[in-house]
C-alpha cells in the first residue's frame, strides 16, 4: 500500500505578463525573466509535474494516474486524462482578456477532453488591484459589435479584489487577472484559451498576439450572470475548514491549521497546496514536513492522516 503523499515538482512557465514573485514569495527556481505561472499539480502534457518522493519518484503524475489506478480509486473503464490542474499565477502586468469553452465545444472544435471551468484564491493583491469578470452586453449581437469596435471600457465588468478573496469562473465567462495580483487557480485540466483583447501587446517577433474573437463570441455566456457561491465553515479540532465552492468539476476548500487535527480521507484523493506557514503531515508512522510552496496529492490508499503546525492550505478534489 502506498502510504505517503505524492509531492510534486512545479513546472514554471514563461508569460509576457509574468514577474518575479514565484521566486521571491515561493522560492521556486524561475528560469525566465518573466515567469508568470507555476503549474504545481499538473498531469497536462503542456506542463506535467514529476513526483519528488517515494516509489514513484521521478515519474509523472499522469503516469501514476494511468498505471496506478489504486492511488485514485479509478475503475479500469475510467478516462485516461487526469481531471484537474492547479497553478499559481503572478500577474506583474494585466493578463489578456479571455474566455474558455465548455466540454462540449472543446471536444467538438478542439478535439480535447475538457473545456475550462476554473476558480481563483487570491494570495496577494496590491492596493487598488482589480479583475475583469464578465461583461455588460445584453445580447450576443451587442457583444460581437462591442468586441469588433474595441469598446472595452464600456463592455468589460471590473471587480476590485484583496488577498483572501475567492472567485469562481465557469466556462463561458469573460475574465482577466489584473496587474499586481497573485492567485492560486484550480481548474479543469485544459489549456484552451480564446483571447479577446490583449492591450495591443506584441509577441517576441513584434507581431500582435493572436485574438480569437469568433470563437470567443460563440462560447461567451450572454447575458453575463455573476455565479452564486456559498461558503460553509466547520472546525475539526484545531483546523478550520471553509468550503469555497462545490460544483460539477471540483470542490475547493481553505484549511487554516493552528495546532493539531486528525483527518479522514473521505474522497477518492485530495490535492493540497500550502499557501502559508509550516506544518507536518503524519501517515501511519511516517511524518513529512510541509511549508508554503509545497503541493501534493493524498492518494486513495491513505485512509487517515494527522496535521500539526500553523499553516494555511487550499485543498481540492473532483
Amino acid at each position: 500500500m502506498y502510504n505517503e503523499p505524492l509531492f510534486l515538482e512545479p513546472v514554471l512557465q514563461e508569460r509576457i505578463w509574468g514577474g518575479k514573485k514565484l521566486q521571491t514569495e515561493f522560492g521556486y527556481s524561475t528560469p525566465y525573466e518573466r515567469t508568470g505561472e507555476a503549474w504545481v499539480i499538473s498531469a497536462h502534457p503542456n506542463g506535467p509535474c514529476q513526483i519528488k518522493n517515494g516509489p514513484l519518484e521521478g515519474r509523472t503524475l499522469q503516469d501514476a494516474w494511468e498505471n496506478h489506478k489504486e492511488l485514485f480509486n479509478r475503475a479500469e473503464a475510467a478516462g485516461e486524462t487526469y481531471p484537474l490542474l492547479v497553478k499559481i499565477l503572478d500577474a506583474n502586468e494585466n493578463l489578456s482578456v479571455q474566455v474558455h469553452p465548455d466540454d462540449i465545444y472543446a471536444q467538438k472544435q478542439e478535439g480535447v477532453p475538457y473545456g475550462k471551468t476554473e476558480c481563483w484564491y487570491v494570495l496577494d493583491a496590491e492596493e487598488g488591484a482589480e479583475l475583469i469578470l464578465g461583461h455588460h452586453a445584453d445580447s450576443r449581437e451587442e457583444l460581437k459589435q462591442a468586441m469588433e469596435n474595441g469598446e472595452w471600457d464600456t463592455l468589460l465588468k471590473r471587480v476590485p479584489v484583496t488577498a483572501g478573496d475567492f472567485v469562481y469562473v465557469p466556462s463561458g465567462t469573460i475574465h482577466a487577472i489584473g496587474a499586481g495580483i497573485v492567485i492560486l487557480e484550480t481548474q479543469q485540466s485544459s489549456d484552451i484559451t480564446y483571447r479577446v483583447y490583449d492591450y495591443d501587446r506584441t509577441d517576441t517577433s513584434g507581431e500582435p498576439r493572436e485574438l480569437h474573437l469568433e470563437q470567443a463570441a460563440e462560447v461567451t455566456n450572454v447575458p453575463h450572470e455573476d455565479p452564486s457561491v456559498g461558503t460553509l465553515q466547520e472546525a475539526i479540532e484545531d483546523l478550520t475548514v471553509q468550503k469555497l465552492v462545490e460544483e460539477t468539476y471540483f470542490t475547493v476548500y481553505h484549511w487554516d491549521l493552528q495546532g493539531d487535527a486528525m483527518m479522514e480521507r473521505d474522497k477518492d484523493f485530495l490535492q493540497v497546496s500550502v499557501i502559508k506557514g509550516e506544518a507536518s503531515i503524519t501517515i501511519d508512522d511516517k511524518t513529512f514536513s510541509i511549508e508554503k510552496g509545497n503541493h501534493f496529492v493524498i492518494p486513495h490508499t491513505v485512509k487517515a492522516f494527522s496535521l500539526k503546525g500553523n499553516a494555511e492550505m487550499v485543498v481540492s478534489h473532483t
